[in-house]
C-alpha cells in the first residue's frame, strides 16, 4: 500500500523532539492516511567527515563527546541517570512510532523512496544549517517524481551562511509545499527564493489539551507544590531568576538538567530528576506551579496546560547561532510577548500577572485552524 514516509528527529533526545514527532504522524493517523517514520542510519562517509568543519555543529558534537566521558569517569554518581534517562526515550518510541525497515547509508535510503507516494518532512529545527550536509533534512534524497511537503520546519538561524545560500535556494526551488514555524523562516524563504509559503504552528499545538492528556499519567510525579525548571542553555541568570522565585513562593525547583551538554552548576540547582521520558515531562509540566524555560517546547505545553510561565531568550540577539525568533514568533502569534523575559526582571513584580488565557486560546484556535487547512490541502495532493 503507498504511504507517506515522515521524515522527523523522533529519535533525537530532546522532548521536544518527541513530542513533535508524535503529533505529526498521530495527525496522519487520525486521518487514516498510511505513514510510517523514515528511520535512516548514515553511514561514515566522507560527505559525514567534513561536516566537523561546520563550527556550530562541531561545538555541539564536541559538548556531547564531553558529556559522554563526564558520564562514563562518573557512572555511579552521573553516568547510570543519563542511561535511566535514555531509556526512557527508547520506551517511548518504541511504544509510540511505527517506523520503516533500517536504511543505512544513503543510497539504500535512496532506493527505498520508491516504497512512497510522498514524503512530509516533520518540524523542529530540522533546517538548521548545520544539518545541510547530511543531505536528509533537505530531502534531496527525494526524486523529483515524488510529492515532497514540509510542514513546519525551522531553521533555528536569522541568516543562512553564504557558503550555503545556492544549495540553500536548490533544495527548497525542489518542495512542492512549504510551511515554516516562525516569521523568520517565512522572511527567509522569500528572500532566498521569492516564494510566500505560510507560518503554521508547530505539530504539537495540532494536537488539543485534551489530546495530550490521554497520553501521560495522570498522578502527579511530584507531590508537592513546585516551580518547574526546563532550561537548554547555560545562563547561570536563568537560574537565579527561578531561585528568587522560590523564594517567593516556597515552591521547590524540579528540574531536568544536562540535556544538551554538561551545566556545572546545575548539580546543585533544585532537585533533579532523571527517570523522565516525554509522557512524563508532560505530567511535570501539568502539574507545576510555575515553569521557567528557555525552550521553545517548554513554552507550547506551558501554554497548553495554561500555566504561569516565564521564557527566557536563551542566546544573544547578535549570536549567530541564535534561535530566539522561534520563540518570540510563538509568543507573537499567541499575544503574550510579554511572557519572554531576559532574567534581569524582578520576580517580585512578575509572578503574580495573569495571562489572558482566553484570548490565547482565541488566538492559537485561529492558527490552528489556519494551519490544519493548509496541511490537508497539502496531504490531498498525494497520487
Amino acid at each position: 500500500m503507498d504511504k507517506i514516509g515522515i521524515v522527523t528527529g523522533y529519535h533525537i533526545i530532546n522532548y521536544g523532539s518527541a513530542l513533535q514527532a508524535f503529533a505529526t504522524q498521530k495527525y496522519l493517523d487520525d486521518k487514516n492516511i498510511p505513514n510510517e517514520c523514515i528511520h535512516y542510519e548514515k553511514k561514515n562517509s566522507i560527505s559525514q567527515i567534513l561536516r566537523v568543519f561546520n563550527k556550530p555543529l562541531l561545538k555541539a558534537k564536541m559538548a556531547t563527546i564531553k558529556k559522554g566521558q563526564y558520564a562514563k569517569k562518573h557512572y555511579d554518581t552521573f553516568g547510570k541517570y543519563l542511561e535511566m534517562r535514555n531509556k526512557k526515550f527508547k520506551e517511548f518510541v518504541q511504544e509510540n512510532f511505527r517506523l520503516s525497515d533500517t536504511y543505512t547509508g544513503y543510497e539504500k535510503l535512496k532506493k527505498a523512496t520508491k516504497n512512497y507516494n510522498a514524503f512530509l518532512l516533520g518540524s523542529d529545527q530540522v533546517w538548521n544549517p548545520m544539518n545541510f550536509g547530511s543531505h536528509y533534512y533537505t530531502l534531496e534524497f527525494v526524486p523529483d517524481n515524488i510529492l515532497k511537503i514540509a510542514y513546519a520546519p525551522s531553521f533555528g538561524v536569522s541568516k543562512i551562511p553564504k557558503n550555503q545560500v545556492e544549495r540553500t535556494k536548490k533544495f527548497l526551488n525542489r518542495i512542492e509545499y512549504i510551511s515554516v514555524r516562525e516569521k523568520k523562516g517565512q522572511e527567509l524563504i522569500k528572500e532566498l527564493t521569492g516564494r510566500d509559503v505560510p507560518v503554521v504552528v508547530d505539530p504539537t499545538l495540532l494536537l488539543t489539551l485534551e489530546q495530550w492528556q490521554t497520553i501521560y499519567p495522570k498522578e502527579r510525579i511530584v507531590k508537592d507544590k513546585y516551580i518547574f525548571c526546563y532550561f537548554l542553555g547555560t545562563n547561570s541568570s536563568h537560574r537565579e531568576f527561578a531561585k528568587k522565585l522560590q523564594e517567593i513562593t516556597g515552591y521547590k525547583i524540579i528540574t531536568l538538567p544536562h540535556m544538551d551538554e554538561i551545566v556545572p552548576g546545575d548539580f546543585t540547582f533544585g532537585e533533579s530528576l532523571f527517570d523522565i521520558g516525554p509522557k512524563e515531562f508532560l505530567n511535570l509540566i501539568a502539574n507545576a506551579e510555575y515553569v521557567c524555560t528557555d525552550s521553545f517546547h517548554g513554552t507550547v505545553f506551558s501554554v497548553l496546560h495554561h500555566k504561569k510561565f516565564f521564557t527566557f531568550s536563551r542566546y544573544a540577539e547578535n549570536k549567530k547561532d541564535s534561535t530566539n525568533s522561534r520563540l518570540t514568533s510563538l509568543l507573537g502569534i499567541l499575544g503574550i510577548e510579554d511572557r519572554l523575559y531576559t532574567s534581569k526582571e524582578d520576580p517580585k513584580n512578575e509572578y503574580e500577572k495573569e495571562i489572558n488565557y482566553k484570548e490565547v486560546e482565541e488566538n492559537l484556535q485561529k492558527i490552528r485552524e489556519e494551519s490544519k487547512k493548509y496541511l490537508d490541502n497539502a496531504l490531498s495532493k498525494i497520487k
